[in-house]
């Protein structure tokens, strides 16, 4: 196949990824779920699970193999844009407003899961035997096992919130500044994990991991400073400061590769050290990059589709699916509730807490691209967590809307009298205690 067909196939696979991811995108929010479900499903939907089983091998032809590698390209360079997007948009105020409630339930919703996830790695080797690949020592295999049990998604929690009304709570704080903990911890672990594979090219890891914190040294004590410098001269341009972050995200994203670690990794350190305006992103930079993100990702939904193929699992591939759903479900809604009740949260915040961390969304599959390309798990492993992903973030919408039914049968049983409208001023005094239970 001449380039120019190449060119042509690959242009019209990218018209018809983002009309299916648009459309299925409108349809999950019908459904109650973040728009970013129904993308990943449509890049499912086109892959071998369902397009793939029609006749005449559709997927093959709309995807040959020909053009795939420049459809991995974009789908990696939305990836680095997103997680800078993500690193950029950390709050260190967000922290505090969750304060002491938001580190303990970071806390116990990581350490549970985690613990849980490399218990189960190594206490069952004979269960993953089948689905591990050879040559992957036991360290980078349990570490990874942790953090794919214990990520939550800290983009798609922040877009439940939002739609379901929650932001400006004491949950809602509380999950999102907790979530950003968790993934923050979440890609150390994961770096570590990698630090140990072939992407090292050869490296031992402890000189690997030397050679990453030398780069985020220069990277936070000589670039970010330049950066800031050169941003607050008068004749700095609104333009300049959106190609210097397309410049710092591929350019981090680069080095972080070379060194053996994935280019998401530089594209989050990238965020966290691009300058802000008195702490807060610049609108002018984050709306070109979200948007540019927003219009690729669907094509790294397909990237993972492709890989994806629920036909591959047999009845040991179910039975293992069976059991890392019970543990990551359960290893993240009794630790997430536990601890926000300690924290001095109600039940029914308690309740909506552990829903909103149990998400993993968008994040738990940027995690298993990276831990799958790096080598570290098998695609039958990777189809199981997958369907981990997906099944646990579609609990969070219902599992939020029962939360709230139980919440008002709770309080008609203790004696609570119907309100036949809601009273305006009541209302403006329950928004004024949430805002002030957040800031507290």
């Amino acid at each position: 196949m001449d380039t120019e067909s190449i060119a042509a196939i690959a242009i019209g696979d990218v018209a018809v990824i983002v009309v299916a991811s648009r459309l299925l995108g409108a349809l999950a929010r019908r459904c109650g779920q973040p728009a970013v479900v129904g993308q990943i499903v449509a890049g499912i939907a086109l892959g071998p699970t369902l397009l793939g089983r029609l006749p005449g091998d559709l997927t093959g032809r709309l995807f040959p193999s020909e053009v795939l590698p420049f459809l991995t390209v974009l789908a990696q360079i939305a990836v680095v844009l997103f997680m800078f997007m993500v690193g950029y948009e950390m709050d260190p105020r967000q922290l505090r407003r969750g304060g002491r409630a938001a580190v303990t339930v970071a806390l116990c919703a990581f350490l549970v899961p985690a613990g849980l996830g490399a218990g189960l790695a190594g206490a069952f080797p004979g269960v993953f035997a089948a689905v591990r690949p050879d040559g992957v020592d036991g360290r980078s295999f349990w570490l990874f096992m942790a953090v794919a049990l214990s990520v939550t998604a800290l983009p798609v929690l922040a877009a439940v919130v939002r739609e379901r009304g929650l932001a400006g709570t004491p949950a809602g704080g509380v999950a999102t500044a907790a979530a950003g903990l968790m993934d923050g911890v979440a890609w150390l672990v994961l770096a570590v994990a990698l630090a140990g594979t072939g992407h090292t090219m050869g490296r031992p890891w402890p000189v690997t991991l030397l050679l990453i914190a030398v780069f985020v040294a220069v990277v936070f004590l000589v670039v970010r400073p330049l950066l800031a410098w050169w941003l607050e001269r008068s004749g700095a341009l609104q333009a300049n400061q959106r190609t210097l972050a397309l410049a710092l995200a591929l350019g981090t994203a680069w080095v972080t590769s070379e060194l053996g670690l994935h280019a998401v990794f530089g594209g989050l350190l990238a965020g966290i050290a691009m300058p802000r305006r008195n702490g807060v992103p610049d609108a002018d930079v984050l709306r070109p990059v979200e948007e540019s993100a927003g219009l690729l990702l669907p094509l790294f939904f397909v990237t993972t589709g492709l890989s994806f193929n629920i036909g591959s699992l047999d009845g040991d591939g179910g039975a293992l699916l069976a059991l890392v759903l019970v543990v990551a479900t359960l290893g993240k809604l009794l630790p997430g509730y536990a601890a926000a009740r300690l924290s001095g949260l109600d039940r029914h915040g308690s309740a909506l807490v552990a829903a909103l961390v149990n998400t993993r969304g968008l994040t738990e599959l940027i995690v298993l691209n990276v831990a799958l390309e790096a080598g570290v798990i098998s695609a039958e492993l990777f189809t199981v967590l997958v369907l981990m992903a997906l099944v646990t973030t579609f609990m969070t919408g219902p599992l939020i809307s029962l939360v709230r039914r139980e919440g008002g049968l709770a309080r008609r049983l203790r004696g609570t009298p119907p309100r036949p409208a809601p009273d305006p001023d009541a209302a403006s005094h329950e928004i004024k205690q949430g805002m002030s239970g957040t800031r507290d």
